[in-house]
């Protein structure tokens, strides 16, 4: 790794961000989803979860258990977690599979319940999230790791609406490493090989539909 820029060169001679690591599950995350732009409501409420259970952790703990999160909240479908009821928490405290936090399981529940409510009025959830980019990633254009804010302004926007609507673990730091999954912000940087494709993937405009 170089320790000015922050870059791993790979054995496949690609240049990419440090975070990744040499895991080949962390590698493929980074290649195929980490600052793609996700529009998918149901999609960025998953994401949204996940990284509020990633607090106090690594990322990684959280993805190489994805499929079991998968698995315990069905399929991060809302309006059948909005549903649960003390029961099912008992469950989810019981299933090794997850992280077995008793705060963070009540606050999906509490926020498949907001995510329908934005939902019913109308644009719906992933329209909530882009109107602060105005429907556009954000380009982040950092060449070295210490370049790379932990949370913007924008995250604290964000962070404060979700409170708002009633979500949990939703921090500006958690907000914004939401963000850069999710494409919001395009903070690959500058010299990884996915930084261009994702700025790429990012000019198609905003996106209206719900």
């Amino acid at each position: 790794m170089s320790a000015e820029t922050g870059l791993i060169i790979h054995p496949d001679g690609c240049p990419r961000c440090w975070w990744a690591g040499l895991d080949p599950v962390y590698v493929a995350y980074h290649d195929t989803e980490w600052g793609v732009p996700e529009r998918d409501g149901r999609a960025l409420y998953e994401k949204l979860i996940l990284d509020g259970f990633q607090a106090g952790l690594s990322w990684i703990t959280i993805l190489k258990r994805r499929d079991g999160f998968r698995r315990a909240f069905d399929g991060f479908d809302p309006e059948a977690i909005a549903r649960y009821t003390e029961d099912d928490v008992a469950r989810l405290m019981n299933d090794a599979g997850i992280i077995r936090n008793r705060a963070k399981i009540v606050g999906t529940i509490a926020g498949a319940r907001a995510f329908l409510r934005i939902e019913d009025r109308g644009p719906g959830f992933s329209r909530f999230l882009w109107d602060f980019v105005e429907g556009r990633p954000l380009q982040g254009g950092a060449r070295s790791r210490v370049e790379i804010a932990t949370e913007t302004e924008v995250s604290r926007r964000i962070s404060k609406a979700l409170k708002a609507e009633g979500f949990a673990f939703v921090g500006p730091t958690i907000v914004h490493a939401f963000m850069q999954a999710v494409g919001l912000v395009n903070d690959h940087l500058v010299g990884c090989h996915r930084h261009p494709a994702c700025a790429a993937l990012g000019q198609d405009g905003p996106d209206r539909s719900r």
